[in-house]
C-alpha cells in the first residue's frame, strides 16, 4: 500500500451498499468524495433498519452519511436530460420502464468529469453481483464500464473478489485482500458487515426507483406518449392522484387532502383547477388544452368519488388563468368510462 493518500469518487445513494462501500474505503485511508444523484423517479422513503423508525429521502440520508463520515458530497440531478435516457434507452427496460444500464451510464459518467474536476483516482460503488438483473450483472458491468471510458476505474468493494482487479488494486491504491466477495439479492452479508463496521440506521435497503413500478411506468409511458417537451413539473405531477386521459388531455384526479392541496399548488400556467364548492370531494387538475366537454367530464369523475353519492346536483368551481367560475355538477361518470380513459 502507498502511504499517500488517494482520492476517490464515490456514488452515495445513502442507502445501506453504498454506504458500506465508503466506509470500507474510508477505513482504507482513502480520500472520499460522495457524489449524490437524486431525480423526480426517486421514492427511497423506507425507514431505517429498526423498525418504527421513519425513514427520509435519498439526498437527506446521503447527506447524513457524508456528515456522518465527515466528506464532502456533491448532489447531482438527473433533470430533462435524463428524460430522453428514459425515452430511449439504448440497452432497454426492466421490468417496468427503467432503463438501469443506461441510467448507470448516464451516472458514471458524469461521475467520470467529476473524478477528473477534483482530481481523483478511481470511482466507487456499492453495486453487489446479481443483485439487480439488469445492470449488476458481470456482462453488464462490462459493458458500463467499457462505454463510460472507464474500464478498470470502477471498484466495487463489496463484490471485488468476484471481480476483475481495478487499476486501484493493481497499483496498490486499495488493499485488494480487505475487500469482499459478496453476491446475489440476499442482504444479510451486508447487514452483518454494517454491524461489523459500527454502520447504524441505514435506509432504501432494496432501492426507491419508481421506474421499476409497473404502475408508476403506466404514467410515465403516457405522459412520454404524449408529449415531447416535458418539463419538471410534469415529473412531479406523476406522483399525485389518479391519472385520466381523457380525449387527448390529462387529467389527475386526487385521492386525499393532501393531494388535493399539491394539486392545487403544483397547477401551471394554462392548467385548469376543478374544486368541490358546495360539498366535500375530491380536486382535478386538467393538464394543458382544456377542450369542450373537459370541465363537465371532471365534474363527474369527482362526483364519483365524492363522499355524497346521491346524485344530488352541487356546485363547482373552476379556476383557470386567474379567473374563478361556478359551474353545475354533471351526472356521476360511470364506473365503465373512468376504466376506459384511466392510465392509472
Amino acid at each position: 500500500m502507498k502511504e499517500n493518500k488517494v482520492k476517490a469518487v464515490a456514488l452515495l445513494s445513502g442507502g445501506l451498499d453504498s454506504t458500506l462501500a465508503v466506509k470500507m474505503m474510508i477505513d482504507q485511508g482513502v480520500e472520499v468524495h460522495a457524489l449524490n444523484f437524486t431525480s423526480a423517479f426517486c421514492n427511497c422513503n423506507a425507514g431505517a433498519k429498526n423498525k418504527g423508525e421513519e425513514g427520509v429521502g435519498c439526498k437527506s440520508q446521503a447527506l447524513r452519511v457524508a456528515n456522518e463520515f465527515n466528506i464532502p458530497v456533491k448532489v447531482m440531478l438527473k433533470g430533462l436530460d435524463y428524460i430522453e435516457v428514459v425515452r430511449k434507452p439504448k440497452h432497454g427496460y426492466g421490468k417496468g420502464i427503467n432503463p438501469c444500464v443506461d441510467c448507470r451510464i448516464f451516472m458514471f459518467k458524469r461521475a467520470k468529469k467529476y473524478m477528473d474536476e477534483i482530481g481523483a483516482s478511481f470511482i466507487i460503488t456499492g453495486e453487489v453481483l446479481g443483485q439487480r438483473p439488469m445492470s449488476q450483472r458481470m456482462d453488464a458491468m462490462n459493458t458500463i464500464d467499457k462505454e463510460c471510458g472507464l474500464e478498470g476505474l470502477i471498484l466495487r468493494p463489496l463484490s471485488a473478489k468476484f471481480l476483475e482487479a481495478t487499476i486501484a488494486e493493481k497499483e496498490g491504491l486499495v488493499d485488494r485482500e480487505k475487500l469482499l466477495a459478496v453476491s446475489g439479492r440476499s442482504r444479510r452479508p451486508q447487514i452483518e458487515l454494517a454491524d461489523d463496521l459500527s454502520v447504524e440506521n441505514y435506509p432504501c435497503p432494496s432501492g426507491g426507483c419508481l421506474l421499476t413500478d409497473k404502475i408508476f411506468s403506466k404514467k410515465v409511458r403516457d405522459l412520454l406518449e404524449h408529449k415531447e417537451d416535458v418539463t419538471l413539473t410534469d415529473l412531479q405531477k406523476l406522483k399525485l392522484g389518479r391519472h385520466l386521459r381523457f380525449n387527448g388531455v390529462k387529467i389527475i384526479v386526487g385521492r386525499n387532502d393532501t393531494e388535493n392541496k399539491k394539486l392545487k399548488e403544483i397547477a401551471e400556467e394554462g392548467d385548469t383547477l376543478i374544486e368541490p364548492d358546495s360539498f366535500a370531494g375530491p380536486s382535478a387538475l386538467i393538464c394543458g388544452e382544456n377542450i369542450e366537454g373537459m370541465n363537465e367530464f371532471a365534474a363527474s369523475v369527482i362526483m364519483r368519488y365524492a363522499k355524497n353519492k346521491s346524485g344530488a346536483e352541487e356546485t363547482l368551481k373552476s379556476s383557470h388563468g386567474g379567473k374563478t367560475e361556478l359551474f353545475n355538477s354533471t351526472p356521476i361518470a360511470d364506473d365503465s368510462l373512468i376504466d376506459k380513459v384511466r392510465v392509472c
